[in-house]
């Protein structure tokens, strides 16, 4: 089995083979490199560690913060290429996907440092009881301590950004553990940090699987950030008590193309923010609800979009698709599309799969029932269902357990008006797919999609305390 020798140099842990994971590149099967899973009682160490570092930074001025995000950015411009390389070797993603990750997270951690610098208060008079006439109220925003961080494989850096970033900007210290499927690119982040004179106890990092990520939510932290499933995000919820959780859980995102779209740009958007990562986004594109009036000439569109679609070694310029992360992926996949086509759904394109590579897939008619429809799929399966009544696939979508993200394809803006008030959702994105996101706006769901939200204007007061003062 072929190693990725450089790589595997370029992470700095230090391997005990006592506990050892492998890091696999998922096209190919081949050993990237071997990590050691972080014991338990290493992990509270490593916390403890953290709360003297974050009681000193915490007197920190924003200037200060934001020129250590500064330094950091910097530093991400540097390793930008090996930094895409790796993401690219680990989770799977086309090296143009890496790049364009890398590049967003540059972004976070500058819009961060930016955020530093005007976490405001306010100053309410308190005349309104009795006795507060002569009195003020001075309402400020003081660092939370310490930041446990829990990242999911499909953006390993941009979504551990999304946590340090304002985590930094607000004060606190990070311990970041991220999923053993893609470890690395998190690993030299941390070690940016350090090069970048941000204190090693101030930010530090943990390997291992669902062991460590529990343990790491057990310890003694003041607030847990966790981008994943809705079973590990209770699961981690309950092992944390009463302590603060930020929770972006997934979404089953559907996007609606009204007889009034413009056709060609609602399946450009479906095809790329589906089969973008192989289908792997918490908000990419998971339903495709089109009227029946336009149906025939949209999927015209859509599977001339589709059949154009290149797939293949994620490291090869050109390719537009590379593989899910791990044969077990695949094969859920796989066994959904098995599902719906038992109840009655019929595949327009694709639905094959060789190994951990899914073909795009197009698949229609499918049934309320089904897996595809029911709940998330990580995967590049577009599934449609017709409608004529906005209202009753309003209501469908609205059933759904999850409510992050949806997309709204028109110009009729009494539809537009409806479905954006109407859908049970974080996010509405109009003539938009649901997967858009700009890094400062808020982002999340509700339901089972999560708790919180993300987004740097927002996440840097959620990730701090309200502290009154009344003089």
């Amino acid at each position: 089995m072929k190693t990725h020798a450089n790589l595997a140099t370029a992470i700095k842990t230090v391997v005990n083979m006592e506990n050892p994971f492998d890091v696999v590149d998922p096209f190919d099967g081949s050993r990237i490199s071997t990590l050691t899973a972080t014991d338990p009682s290493e992990i509270q160490k490593t916390v403890a560690r953290a709360h003297p570092a974050a009681a000193e930074f915490r007197h920190s001025t924003p200037y200060e913060r934001r020129a250590l995000l500064e330094r950091l950015v910097a530093l991400f411009k540097r390793d930008e290429e090996m930094l895409a390389t790796t993401v690219c070797a680990e989770v799977g993603k086309t090296i143009g996907e890496a790049r364009r990750e890398i590049t967003r997270a540059q972004n976070t951690l500058r819009l961060s440092g930016d955020a530093a610098t005007f976490l405001d208060g306010e100053v309410l008079h308190c005349g309104i009881v009795e006795g507060g006439v002569d009195r003020e109220a001075v309402v400020t925003y003081v660092p939370t301590g310490v930041v446990a961080a829990i990242t999911p494989f499909n953006y390993p850096v941009n979504l551990f950004c999304h946590k340090l970033g304002p985590a930094l900007a607000a004060g606190n210290a990070v311990v970041v553990k991220p999923s053993p499927k893609a470890p690395l690119a998190a690993q030299h982040v941390v070690d940016l940090c350090h090069e970048a004179g941000i204190p090693r106890d101030l930010v530090q990092v943990v390997h291992g699987d669902a062991e460590a990520a529990l343990a790491l939510a057990q310890s003694d932290i003041d607030l847990l950030s966790f981008t994943g499933g809705p079973h590990a995000g209770l699961a981690l919820k309950q092992a944390s008590g009463l302590v603060r959780c930020l929770m972006e859980l997934g979404g089953n995102d559907p996007m609606f193309v009204l007889p009034d779209a413009d056709l060609a740009a609602a399946a450009k958007t479906a095809i790329a923010q589906r089969f973008e990562i192989a289908g792997q986004s918490c908000a990419a594109v998971k339903k495709l609800y089109v009227h029946e009036d336009i149906k025939a000439a949209f999927l015209d569109y859509l599977l001339e979009g589709v059949a154009a679609v290149k797939e293949g070694d994620p490291k090869q310029s050109g390719i537009d698709m590379g593989p899910v992360i791990d044969e077990m992926a695949a094969a859920e996949i796989e066994a959904r599309l098995k599902e719906a086509v038992s109840l009655g759904g019929r595949i327009l394109t694709g639905g094959n799969r060789i190994g951990t590579m899914v073909a795009p897939t197009v698949i229609d008619h499918v049934d309320e029932r089904a897996k595809l429809i029911r709940t998330e799929t990580f995967g590049p399966v577009l599934a449609i269902r017709t409608f004529t009544d906005s209202d009753a696939a309003i209501e469908e979508v609205n059933r759904s357990g999850f409510g992050l993200q949806a997309g709204i394809y028109s110009n009729d803006h009494r539809e537009i008006r409806k479905f954006s008030r109407q859908l049970q959702v974080g996010g509405v994105m109009i003539n938009e797919g649901p997967d858009f996101r700009a890094e400062h706006v808020p982002f999340g769901g509700v339901k089972k999609s999560g708790l919180g939200r993300e987004g740097i204007r927002i996440a840097i007061r959620e990730m701090s305390e309200t502290k009154v003062v009344i003089d």
